[in-house]
C-alpha cells in the first residue's frame, strides 16, 4: 500500500560502528568550515517586517542560512507529540494497513498516503532514476544491526492535515515574512515533507539538487527554484543532520557524479558544511544547493518537518515536475491558488491559537481572509488532499 525504494548498487560492507568511525574526520573539518562562515542567528525582522538584510546577505552568497531558536518549547512540545503520533500510527511495513498496535494505519483514507519506507541505513534514491535521476551517485549503505526492522519510515508528508501543529507551523509570521522577502510578496508554497532519521537505522539522502525544471531558462538565476524551510524537532547533530555545499546553488546544474569521480569515488565531498541545529532552530537552504544527508549511523534520532517555497513566476504555468511528474498537470492559475490558499487557512488557524501573536498578511489573499479562516469546512474544502496539488518544480 505504501511507498518503498530500494537502493541498489554499492554492497553493505561496512558496519554501522565502522561508518560512523569513518566519519569523524570528515565531520570535524566540516563543523570548521561551519563556524568559519557563520550563517546562523535569530530570525531577525526590520520594522517593515522584511528579513534583516545582512540575512538575506549571507543566504544569497552562501545558500542556507540557521535560524536559531525559532521554534519555542510549548510549541515545539506540541509538534513533536504530533510527529510521534504520526509515526505511532504508520503501517507496520509497506504492504500493511496497520499500525503497531493493529489499528487501522494513518492515511488510508488520504488520496497520497503519507508514509515512504526504506531499508535501514539505505540510500533509497541514490545511483536510481527516482525524481527524475537528481540523485545520481549513491551514498555509502552501512550494515544495519541484526535486530534491525526489515524497513523504516523515511518519510511522513502531509503535515498540515495530519498534524494540527503542522498546519499552525504553517503560519508561521515570522518563516511567512523570510518566504516574502526571498520570494515576493506573491510568493507560493512548494509542498512539505518530514525527513525521519531514526537512531541507528535512518536512511541517507544522496547529494542533489531539488530543483529540476530552470535549469536551462534564459532567466535562469540563483533563486529561480526556490527554497527550503526545515524545522528540527529534536537536536540536528554532526552524525544525522543535512549536508550542504556553500556557494553551490550559483554555478547552474552540478555534475555530481564528476563530483564524486574527483573525490576518488568517495561520498564525503570536500566543501560542504553540516547544518547541526538545537531543537527548535529552522534551516533555510536554497534548493539549487547540493546537499544530502548520511545514513543515520549515530544514536540520536532527528525530525526535520521540511517545507519550500516558490517565485510565483516560476512556477506560473510550469508542468508538474518531480513527485508530482506522474500528474501531468499543468501549474495555472486556478492550481496555484487553490494550493496557496492552504498558506491563508494556517494563518488563521495559527492566530486561533496564538491570539497574541502578529498576524501575517499573506498579500495574495488580501480582502479575501474571511473565506479562509480555519473551521471544519475550510479543513475539508481546502486542507484535506493539499499535497495532490504541491507545484513542484
Amino acid at each position: 500500500m505504501n511507498d518503498v525504494t530500494e537502493a541498489v548498487g554499492a554492497p553493505l560492507t561496512l558496519s554501522r560502528a565502522e561508518h560512523d568511525a569513518g566519519m569523524a574526520a570528515y565531520r570535524k573539518a566540516g563543523q570548521r568550515l561551519a563556524e568559519e562562515i557563520g550563517n546562523r542567528g535569530p530570525l531577525r525582522l526590520t520594522p517593515d517586517g522584511a528579513l534583516h538584510p545582512d540575512i538575506q546577505a549571507a543566504y544569497w552568497r552562501h545558500g542556507y542560512y540557521v535560524f536559531t531558536g525559532v521554534i519555542d518549547q510549548a510549541e515545539l512540545a506540541d509538534l513533536r507529540a504530533d510527529a510521534q503520533t504520526m509515526l505511532a500510527r504508520a503501517p507496520t511495513g509497506p504492504d500493511a494497513t496497520v499500525d503497531a498496535q493493529g489499528r487501522p494505519a494513518l492515511g488510508l483514507d488520504y488520496a497520497r498516503l503519507p508514509y515512504r519506507f526504506t531499508r535501514p541505513l539505505a540510500d533509497p534514491w541514490g545511483g536510481t532514476q527516482a525524481l527524475g535521476g537528481r540523485h545520481p551517485a549513491q551514498m555509502a549503505q552501512p550494515k544495519p544491526e541484526a535486530d534491525a526492522p526489515e524497513h523504516v519510515v523515511f518519510l511522513m508528508y502531509a503535515m498540515c492535515q495530519a498534524m494540527p501543529s503542522g498546519l499552525r507551523l504553517y503560519g508561521h509570521p515570522k518563516l511567512l515574512a523570510a518566504a516574502q522577502s526571498i520570494n515576493g510578496t506573491d510568493f507560493v508554497p512548494f509542498n512539505d515533507a518530514i525527513f525521519v532519521k531514526q537512531p541507528g537505522l535512518g536512511g541517507s539522502v544522496a547529494w542533489h539538487q531539488d530543483g529540476v525544471t530552470h535549469w536551462n531558462a534564459p532567466n535562469w538565476d540563483e533563486g529561480i527554484h526556490g527554497f527550503n524551510f526545515q524545522v528540527q524537532l529534536y537536536p540536528a547533530t554532526v552524525g544525522n543532520c543535512l549536508w550542504v555545499i556553500p556557494g553551490s546553488h550559483k554555478h547552474g546544474k552540478a555534475d555530481i557524479k564528476a563530483m564524486v569521480r574527483a573525490n576518488g569515488g568517495s561520498e564525503q565531498l570536500p566543501g560542504a558544511v553540516p547544518l547541526v541545529c538545537a531543537a527548535g532552530d529552522v534551516t533555510m537552504v536554497n534548493r539549487q544547493m547540493v546537499h544530502g544527508s548520511f545514513a543515520n549511523s549515530s544514536p540520536d534520532l532527528r525530525i526535520s518537518l521540511t517545507f519550500g517555497f516558490h517565485r510565483r513566476a516560476s512556477v506560473l504555468g510550469q508542468k508538474a515536475a518531480l513527485a508530482m511528474a506522474d500528474t501531468y498537470a499543468v501549474y495555472d492559475e486556478q492550481r496555484v491558488f487553490e494550493r496557496s490558499s492552504v498558506i491563508q487557512v494556517a494563518i488563521d488557524a495559527r492566530h486561533q491559537a496564538f491570539p497574541d501573536e502578529p498576524v501575517f498578511a499573506y498579500r495574495p489573499f488580501s480582502g479575501q481572509e474571511d473565506r479562509f479562516r480555519f473551521t471544519p469546512e475550510t479543513f475539508e474544502r481546502v486542507i484535506r488532499d493539499y499535497n495532490t496539488k504541491d507545484l513542484a518544480i
